[in-house]
């Protein structure tokens, strides 16, 4: 206990927006700080909602002003090095050829963005991670949400 209150997680909190092209290949993004590809989006800031993070996240990497609509997945992932987290992945929705010839890169963080298969998630991230983005994949066709631990579905 703390302050009378009983202690409680602290996860720190992401979301990041799922796009898809007319193929259902997944824009993923190249970071500059680690290995692997991920998905636009990054950690909530005091003060702001899961979606305001995740839109801001994308006008800031990609230069691009979205609203990203529903919520796919969200996956609690605690980290031994990282603490507990607390993932969110919303539907960005197709770009259009005009978005996409808009995007401008923030250098400092991303180097490249691509559509990528499915089929390569898992060469081209952790697994927790390809585990996740495809749990958004099927969230998407199937119109639902899907809770995960660990980045697993939660049955």
């Amino acid at each position: 206990m703390t302050d009378g209150l009983p202690l409680s997680a602290r996860p720190r909190v992401a979301s990041g927006a799922l796009f898809v092209n007319d193929v259902g290949h997944v824009l993923l993004v190249k970071p500059t700080y680690k290995d692997g590809w991920d998905i636009p989006g990054g950690y909530v800031e005091p003060g702001e909602t899961p979606i305001e993070a995740c839109e801001r996240e994308i006008r800031e990497e990609l230069g691009l002003e979205v609203h990203v609509g529903n919520l796919l997945v969200s996956d609690w992932a605690p980290s031994e090095r990282e603490g507990d987290k607390l993932l969110f992945v919303f539907a960005g929705g197709r770009l259009s050829v005009e978005e996409l010839d808009a995007i401008e890169l923030q250098r400092e963080e991303l180097e490249f963005w691509e559509f990528h298969a499915i089929s390569r998630f898992s060469e081209l991230m952790p697994d927790r991670l390809a585990r996740r983005l495809i749990a958004a994949v099927d969230a998407l066709a199937s119109n639902t949400t899907a809770y995960l631990e660990h980045g697993l579905l939660r049955t």
